[in-house]
């Protein structure tokens, strides 16, 4: 048990307060507005008729991602990606995540002939912006393949598990869930994860930051983020009434 004090005044394994707002904005069949304590992502995802070439003609769908974030939801303006003519690389692996994530959450073979195109936009940025957007991620492609089951676009709705994603942190020998900038930016150990609702991983990325970390601490970081993920899809469940 940690016996850190933390800024916020929260417990070691407490999430930071989350608010959903579905249908966020009017055009996208699906979008949300997710606040994670201070970090706040709108995600929308888009239907388009069409998939990448390797899947045409084989009756399978496609989720992919795009992340960004805006140049004032840092303390300091960043520039645009596209002033630097090319995405970053930080920026990359985080579309490549989200998209393997959403695509492990939903059965996208039974969606059709179509891409869902998820686009995760930070506007306020104080840690865990890739753990929000994949969290946001799952209730926007949730509502959009509602539309398509309800406009009978599709018969049947596929088959999905509900899937979240946090941040964790060591210092000094401590364990932290879902950590703000600050703590993010003084940890010793940071990991983000990514769980279904039947507690199976989707994806663990661990860095030693500052110290090495060994067996033990990677259990017990697992083991209080495993916490964390069930309070998250507690409340995205709620969320979604399911």
């Amino acid at each position: 048990m940690s016996k850190i004090n933390r800024i916020d005044g929260r417990d070691y394994d407490e999430l930071r307060k989350i608010s959903i707002q579905r249908n966020y904005l009017k055009y996208p069949e699906g979008s949300v507005l997710i606040s994670q304590g201070d970090t706040k992502v709108i995600v929308t995802a888009s239907v388009q008729e069409f998939v990448p070439r390797f899947l045409a003609d084989t009756g399978a769908g496609w989720i992919t991602a795009e992340y960004n974030m805006l140049p004032r939801s840092t303390q300091n303006r960043n520039s645009r990606e596209r002033e630097r003519l090319r995405v970053k690389g930080r920026t990359h692996e985080i579309q490549r995540l989200i998209g393997r994530s959403l695509r492990a959450a939903f059965d996208i073979k039974k969606i059709g002939e179509r891409t869902i195109k998820i686009d995760c936009d930070v506007i306020q940025a104080d840690g865990g912006t890739r753990c929000a957007s994949i969290t946001g991620a799952f209730i926007a492609v949730f509502d959009a393949i509602k539309y398509l089951y309800d406009e009978e676009l599709i018969y049947k709705f596929p088959d999905y598990k509900v899937t979240a994603a946090i941040s964790l942190g060591i210092k000094d020998d401590d364990i932290l869930l879902d950590i703000n900038y600050a703590e993010d930016s003084q940890v010793d150990v940071d990991l983000n994860l990514i769980m279904n609702e039947d507690l199976e991983f989707l994806e663990i990325q661990g860095t030693a930051e500052g110290n090495a970390f060994n067996r033990e601490q990677l259990g017990k970081l697992l083991d209080i983020g495993e916490k964390g993920i069930k309070d998250l899809i507690k409340i995205l469940k709620k969320e979604l009434n399911i």
